[in-house]
């Protein structure tokens, strides 16, 4: 098979799962402990405004509503699972997806808490790494395990890849 096309299918899968794994954590902390989760409406309506020119609010829950916001950003949200994943799998090599180890992709999950803390929470009025938010201990703290938990998803996704690679030959 091409390359290429290899290398989207393993991203695709690898990054799905991370993003399934982070989105289980983020639903298991909402119902057993109560801790609210993202709005992706917001983020669509972030990245709705994006492709009108305004890259940066004030308060984004105050900016006015985009048409499919919340449909947006889940698509938004798993793009960039697939993409973080395609990175890593860059950054990893060939050999690593072959036989992954949970460092490089727990490492590489944390890393990622950089795009919210430097570039999504200043964009969306909460300052960097979450300034200004109500309780920005909390929100950092969370970001950090939603990020660790992505990581996790990493690895999962990498060995199902490994799995489905070994099976095919």
């Amino acid at each position: 098979m091409n390359p290429v096309i290899t290398f989207v299918l393993h991203s695709l899968l690898t990054g799905i799962v991370a993003t399934l794994v982070m989105d289980g954590w983020t639903l298991l902390l909402k119902r057993v402990f109560g801790v609210p989760a993202l709005d992706y409406a917001l983020v669509g309506r972030w990245v709705g405004h994006m492709l009108h020119g305004r890259f940066r609010h004030t308060a984004i829950g105050k900016a006015p509503a985009i048409v499919g916001e919340r449909a947006l950003g889940w698509l938004a949200h798993y793009l960039i699972g697939i993409g973080f994943a395609g990175a890593l799998l860059i950054l990893a090599g060939p050999d690593w997806l072959s036989r992954p180890g949970p460092m490089p992709a727990l490492l590489f999950g944390l890393v990622t808490v950089s795009l919210p803390f430097l570039v999504m929470q200043p964009a969306l009025g909460m300052g960097i790494a979450a300034a200004k938010a109500p309780d920005p201990r909390k929100a950092r703290i969370k970001s950090l395990g939603t990020h660790l938990v992505f990581g996790i998803g990493l690895y999962l996704g990498a060995l199902v890849n490994a799995a489905l690679m070994s099976s095919a030959g």
